[in-house]
């Protein structure tokens, strides 16, 4: 049983970094000054939790924009990231936002269709890899 936690960047910050440093600057090879950024102070935290062990993270920042969706290897293909935004889309109909939106690395555009999330615009890189923006209307 994975429990979801939202929180602020200094609660939960320790193991949101050790997610985002394998997934991101190990696995994909983000540089670390492209991964760390002011916005994470603002930003509501998500993660999820394997008994005591993070597994999965993602953060929704003030402007109603997903980022930093991240699941360890592995447990990956396990409904992990599924549960993670679900989660996240219950916490913005809860706070009555109009819409969700993320830029989502091109790979994974399926998966967030298969959430509601519509593609807008072009393919585009950033870090070098490519991404497309995504929304999901919740009003």
């Amino acid at each position: 049983m994975y429990e979801v936690i939202a929180g602020g960047w200094e609660q939960l910050e320790k193991d949101a970094k050790y997610i985002r440093e394998h997934v991101f600057i190990q696995e994909q090879g983000i540089a670390s000054e492209d991964e760390w950024d002011d916005f994470d102070a603002t930003a509501v935290h998500f993660m999820v939790y394997d008994k005591e062990q993070p597994i999965a993270t993602a953060r929704l920042l003030p402007q109603h924009s997903v980022g930093r969706v991240a699941v360890l290897m592995l447990y990956r293909k396990q409904g992990i990231g599924k549960i993670l935004m679900q989660h996240i889309i219950e916490y913005a109909r809860q706070h009555k936002l109009p819409y969700l939106k993320l830029s989502a690395q091109t790979y994974v555009t399926a998966f967030y269709e298969a959430l509601g999330f519509h593609v807008q615009g072009e393919v585009y890189e950033d870090c070098g890899i490519p991404h497309i923006d995504m929304i999901l209307e919740l009003t």
